[in-house]
């Protein structure tokens, strides 16, 4: 019986051990990436994202251009660390449309979240979230969303990524 239980609690400590946060969580991101995305008229758009680390490591830059479509000219940036304190990813996002946006997020089951609430100029709570999901060493689908009660989720950009 006690083999069983200490069976039981290893099962247990190393499935824990596999869903911990990390600073490694994000390193799939890493590189240099074609994107493409279907705009609302059906036509397809690209763009590309420069993904490096930066001051020893810490910290994740990203470099986001559309290059054609309805984004066309539109930049971004972000940067996402691993905060060690709260054992949770945060995001900050700037964009030349003047917009900042900060972010929590970290693994989910394969997935890789960041949220957001915020309160909209008439005083409501909207949520939003990007989701990194069909993660592979040389692709994955990147979907950014919006919730009025942070349950019911409408998808508002899907983007594919390729390695380059």
């Amino acid at each position: 019986m006690k083999n069983i239980f200490y069976t039981v609690f290893l099962c247990l400590l190393a499935g824990h051990t596999a869903s911990a946060q990390g600073p490694a969580d994000l390193d799939f991101w890493l590189g240099e990436w074609n994107l493409r995305w279907q705009q609302s008229d059906s036509t397809e758009a690209t763009g590309s994202n420069s993904i490096t680390r930066d001051l020893n490591d810490q910290v994740i830059c990203e470099h986001f251009h559309a290059h054609n479509g309805q984004f066309a000219g539109f930049e971004g940036k972000s940067w996402s660390m691993f905060d060690t304190r709260s054992d949770t990813w945060k995001q900050t996002w700037v964009d030349n449309q003047g917009s900042y946006l900060d972010f929590t997020g970290g693994k989910e089951g394969e997935n890789f979240v960041f949220r957001r609430s915020f309160t909209d100029k008439e005083g409501k709570t909207l949520h939003q979230k990007m989701v990194f999901h069909d993660i592979e060493a040389d692709r994955f689908t990147w979907d950014w969303m919006r919730s009025k009660d942070g349950k019911e989720w409408q998808l508002l950009w899907r983007v594919q990524y390729s390695r380059q």
